[in-house]
């Protein structure tokens, strides 16, 4: 069988494209013309060795391609989870056939051949290896048995939820162990067979992308029919849902004209199965009238479930899968996010934040936040400002110390039993007591502003929220701020959207979440 016209090195692989060519089994383009076309096509367009499966489609190819093959055997054994190149027959055909670089499963399951047998075979017939690994112990072991090339192949098969996105930690961990590294699996666009490169492998294998046309098809069949789906959806209104402590509002939401809104009643005790049933039945003659539902909501949200970080504000199982239970009750796809998040995206697309970088502040009986930079609304945790500890050097949030349940506290203390609301009229009206009062919590806010522009470097800071708008009170901050340079002064401007706020901005969020 003709071999190359000189014994492959390390260094024909140095920097290298390598496409897998390899038809989907079974299907229209499993042939040996497709992979020797598929060969020397991606030879002609600058790939500098091929990945070819069966014996018998190398032997096909071997006549035809002048770059070097790495050659495996994929089998499905009742006794192995082993499938790449499992005998040490295969190994030995395939350097038969013409492979020039021979690939097997490196992984630490049972298997019909000891590994080491498999480097020996391909060894003993001047081939050079690559162990197909799915983990840094892999590559260790396998280089220990003297392979040539260690492959981040079989990265995210051997248990568990197949990963979308390339392993690019893992090229960089195997890199530390040898220079020859073959970064391989789910490498799908320039971008990432780029930072593949970048994080230190020594060859790129892109294979479904090139060569599998049903794959590739696949991924923007998909992609293409969600934008169709999003143009249809973008003449409907989205159903907006903010979950407060005592009340709930919905709403029809247009971009961001709120259509019609309903209020209802939190009903706190009974939980958040309840309070979906509720909402539903409110929205019930609106059915078929959206085509997706957003919902903002105190806590946090993470991979669709919903937690408190302060039961005492609405008191919500941990890790209540909101997204699931909202989807079956509202019959549309569901969003959710926390409200300071929901109203910093409203600020940043609809009002105050004029879509450029901002941190948004409500502070109110509370303190939230949200941040949006680069166009990106931060999830998580991110933006719970008042819930931080430096002002008070780790003895209460600040929140405690600035907002209106502490404002309403700190004037019982002073003898006068009144609210926040009245502790403002009260320093509007000259009282002292009270102007100390607001000054303090204004004071807090400038502080909090001040390492929000270093941390972060918004271009605004809108604040928003009962305290946040109360007359004066904006200004009072800016006068705590005032004297710094004015490249470090943070620009504070007062929030537009109102109580608002959320349901447009988990409305529009709800729009782009695919």
């Amino acid at each position: 069988m003709p071999e190359m016209e000189h014994p492959v090195t390390h260094e024909d692989l140095k920097n290298a494209l390598i496409v897998s060519c390899q038809p989907v089994p079974d299907g229209p383009m499993d042939d040996a013309a497709f992979v020797i076309g598929f060969a020397n096509a991606a030879a002609a367009a600058g790939a500098a060795a091929v990945r070819i499966e069966s014996v018998a489609y190398v032997k096909a190819a071997r006549p035809h391609v002048a770059v070097p093959i790495i050659g495996i055997v994929k089998r499905d054994l009742d006794d192995s989870p082993v499938r790449i190149t499992p005998f040490i027959a295969d190994v030995e055909d395939l350097a038969d056939a013409g492979a020039d670089i021979i690939a097997f499963d490196a992984t630490d399951r049972v298997r019909p051949a000891a590994f080491s047998a498999l480097v020996a075979a391909a060894k003993a017939k001047g081939k050079l290896t690559m162990a197909d690994c799915s983990s840094f112990e892999d590559a260790k072991r396998a280089l220990a048995e003297g392979v040539d090339f260690v492959g981040t192949t079989l990265s995210g098969y051997v248990g568990g939820p197949e990963p979308v996105d390339p392993d690019i930690a893992l090229i960089a961990a195997m890199r530390t162990l040898t220079p020859h590294v073959i970064a391989e699996g789910r490498i799908r666009t320039p971008e990432q067979a780029a930072e593949a490169a970048s994080a230190g492998a020594f060859a790129v294998v892109v294979g479904s992308a090139i060569t599998r046309t049903e794959h590739a098809t696949t991924w923007f069949h998909e992609a293409v029919s969600a934008a169709f789906s999003q143009r249809e959806d973008a003449d409907k209104p989205v159903l907006a849902i903010d979950i407060g402590g005592t009340k709930t509002m919905v709403a029809l939401v247009q971009g961001d004209k709120v259509i019609d809104e309903r209020i209802v009643r939190t009903q706190r005790e009974e939980g958040p199965d309840a309070w979906l049933d509720a909402i539903a039945a409110e929205i019930s003659g609106w059915s078929g009238g959206f085509a997706r539902a957003g919902i903002a909501v105190t806590g946090f949200v993470e991979n669709g479930c919903w937690s408190a970080l302060n039961p005492a504000t609405l008191g919500i199982p941990d890790s209540y899968p909101l997204i699931e239970r909202a989807t079956a009750r509202l019959g549309a796809p569901a969003f959710a996010v926390n409200d300071a998040q929901a109203a910093a995206w409203g600020e940043h697309r609809f009002g105050a934040g004029r879509r450029e970088d901002i941190v948004f502040l409500t502070i109110s009986t509370g303190i939230g936040g949200g941040i949006v930079i680069n166009g990106k609304l931060a999830s998580g945790l991110a933006g719970h400002f008042g819930l931080t500890r430096s002002a008070s050097h780790g003895a209460a949030p600040l929140e405690d110390l600035t907002s209106g349940l502490w404002i309403a506290q700190q004037a019982r203390d002073a003898g006068h039993a009144v609210d926040a609301v009245t502790v403002f009229a009260e320093a509007a009206a000259g009282s002292a007591w009270a102007k100390t009062i607001v000054e303090q919590s204004a004071a807090q806010v400038a502080l909090l502003c001040r390492d929000i522009k270093l941390m972060l470097d918004p271009q605004r800071i809108v604040i928003g929220g009962g305290i946040g708008l109360a007359p004066g009170y904006l200004d009072l901050v800016r006068g705590k701020i005032g004297g710094l340079n004015a490249r470090i002064t943070p620009h504070l401007v007062a929030a537009e959207l109102g109580s608002r706020a959320g349901i447009i901005g988990a409305a529009d969020l709800a729009r782009q979440h695919r």
